[in-house]
């Protein structure tokens, strides 16, 4: 069974572009399994996705939050997180059962990447030890030997923006509840690269928005 476990709709303000309707039709196109709908700092786009998928793709509802540290995503959440202290982020997923990860570690890139250290262990579940958008290699190389040593779970995802992304990365399981999958580390990582010249179009779409809202 194959999950993304980090995607974009539009309600990503600064960077999604999908219709939910439309990256559930992609998922399932792409025989994807599950897909987690990660938009920043909101659920809406979960919740929204989760009415157009059927019994044979699992939407997984969690948003990227961004926090005092850097970016947080929770899965499986009933409820928006409304702190943006990082300690407070993890409580408040932890407190609705949710799964806490921490995206794209290490990425030189991203000035909203988390750093974690060993001493935030202890607060979160896992790690991305694969983002499809991380232009160096190294990047998710450093993330997965920081999972390996500290033995948490590695999780991956397309991180999509736009719909040739989607599917592009994610985990594979063979245990039907994907949730006690990633909690248990029984799963593998799967991914390639998206291309960079997405990463154009992301920087486009931002200049279109901050353009409409001026004028």
């Amino acid at each position: 069974m194959r999950f993304d476990l980090h995607a974009h709709t539009k309600y990503s303000p600064n960077c999604g572009y999908m219709e939910p309707k439309l990256i559930v039709k992609i998922a399932q196109k792409k025989g994807l399994h599950g897909i987690a709908i990660t938009d920043h700092n909101t659920i809406k786009g979960g919740i929204k996705s989760r009415e157009y998928a059927d019994k044979d793709l699992e939407v997984i509802i969690g948003s990227e939050v961004m926090t005092s540290r850097g970016e947080v995503i929770g899965l499986f959440l009933s409820d928006e997180i409304h702190s943006t202290d990082f300690l407070n982020v993890v409580d408040e997923i932890h407190d609705q059962n949710g799964i806490v990860v921490i995206p794209h570690p290490f990425d030189t890139l991203r000035k909203s990447a988390l750093w974690p250290t060993e001493d935030d262990v202890r607060y979160f579940d896992g790690v991305e030890g694969f983002n499809a958008r991380n232009v160096f290699q190294k990047s998710n190389i450093d993330a997965v030997e920081f999972g390996k040593k500290h033995r948490l779970t590695i999780t991956a995802g397309s991180d999509a923006h736009f719909s040739n992304e989607v599917g592009n990365a994610g985990v594979i399981n063979n245990n039907e509840d994907i949730r006690e999958a990633i909690l248990s580390g029984h799963i593998e990582i799967f991914g390639e690269r998206n291309s960079l010249y997405n990463h154009s179009l992301t920087k486009g779409l931002k200049l279109c928005r901050k353009i409409k809202r001026y004028f």
